[in-house]
């Protein structure tokens, strides 16, 4: 799967854009600020329908202006093209097309055409809250099991009910029974698929921080939550008058967290910029390649800014990693510098496009 045409209306700074991709290797270059970010950003709403950050929908759309749309067409393997459009109003919502046909609801859409991004950003993941990490699981197991959202959803509205419960002084045992036993179902199984995400993805991952730092150092990630004690039941039953107490709920799988860890020490408190960028690149890496196994689709590739805060043999390990041309599909890289992009494209091979990105204007400069 590659996308062949990326049309762009009031995305962030991008006013108006038509950019034809190869299948290959696709070069952003530009200075900061310039845009190419917000570009990778709107090929990731296409697929996810919302921003790559914790922000607000209604941020992305261009200053002044009241709505954006985003189209994309997509070569899938099959005699004809797929066009997705999105497009988000402010005050009236989202709406997302597959070919001319809107969804019942916009969570079908998650998973059919599936990005792996490696942002700048990816650092708040180890120095972030636990709501980061549970946000980047989330989103992974939402590309790959089409109940998996449905299913959160479900438990997070059971969970509002139950807090709306505890601040409202309600003390009608019944009542929470009959909350938390809708939190409960759809809490073992979103349990037991993040606790399976977290047992695949961890050998893939340290496995990719092992070939990237030449087994110089040892990382790991682990899945923590409360039920790993106890079920849901047991949890509510022994935190209610806690929660009476505090007005929320205060365990639960909303509060999961993954554990980072470089040589057994936790990643947050021990990892300097750059192993922090190699861990977060290792990650997205592995996230990869459990998307591609769990779909059958390779993912696109978003890479924004890798090689900042990178010694220049790691930045060559990454480079031969996603050289394979057995693994890795079209790829879309931005970077402030062209010598990086060059001898990108020089050592990864095969078919490119050069763009310039000047204040939100992309203009082509090279193809192969």
């Amino acid at each position: 799967m590659h996308l062949q045409h990326l049309s762009i209306l009031n995305f962030k700074n991008i006013a108006e854009a038509e950019i034809d991709l190869c299948p290959g290797v696709n070069c952003l270059l530009g200075a900061n600020g310039m845009g190419k970010s917000n570009l990778l950003e709107a090929v990731h709403f296409l697929s996810f329908t919302r921003p790559m950050r914790a922000v607000t929908e209604q941020s992305l759309i261009r200053h002044g202006e009241q709505s954006l749309m985003v189209r994309g067409v997509y070569d899938t393997g099959y005699t004809t093209a797929d066009t997705v459009l999105c497009s988000l109003t402010a005050g009236k919502g989202k709406k997302v097309r597959l070919n001319d046909k809107e969804y019942g609801r916009i969570s079908e859409h998650i998973g059919r055409f599936p990005v792996v991004t490696v942002s700048p950003d990816d650092t708040d993941l180890i120095r972030g809250g636990a709501s980061e990490r549970r946000r980047l699981t989330d989103m992974v197991i939402s590309q790959t099991d089409g109940a998996y959202l449905s299913t959160l959803m479900r438990y997070n509205r059971a969970l509002t009910s139950r807090n709306n419960l505890l601040r409202s002084g309600v003390r009608d045992p019944l009542l929470f029974e009959s909350v938390e036993t809708t939190m409960s179902e759809a809490a073992e199984a979103v349990y037991r698929r993040r606790k399976e995400w977290a047992e695949e993805i961890a050998p893939l991952f340290a496995g990719h921080y092992a070939d990237i730092t030449d087994g110089a150092e040892k990382a790991s990630l682990a899945y923590r939550s409360a039920m790993d004690e106890a079920s849901p039941e047991e949890i509510f039953a022994a935190t209610r008058a806690k929660d009476e107490a505090l007005g929320y709920t205060s365990k639960g799988i909303h509060r999961d967290d993954l554990a980072m860890a470089l040589d057994r020490y936790p990643m947050r408190n021990l990892g300097s910029q750059g192993q922090m960028k190699t861990f977060t690149i290792a990650l997205r890496m592995a996230i990869f390649d459990y998307v591609r196994s769990r779909t059958g689709i390779t993912p696109l590739l978003l890479l924004d800014d890798i090689f900042d805060k990178l010694d220049a043999a790691r930045v060559a390990k990454i480079i031969r990693l996603v050289s394979d041309e057995s693994r890795f599909g079209q790829i879309l890289i931005t970077d402030t510098n062209r010598r990086h992009l060059d001898e990108t494209v020089a050592n990864i091979g095969g078919r490119y496009s050069m763009f310039e990105v000047s204040d939100g204007v992309i203009t082509p400069l090279a193809s192969s």
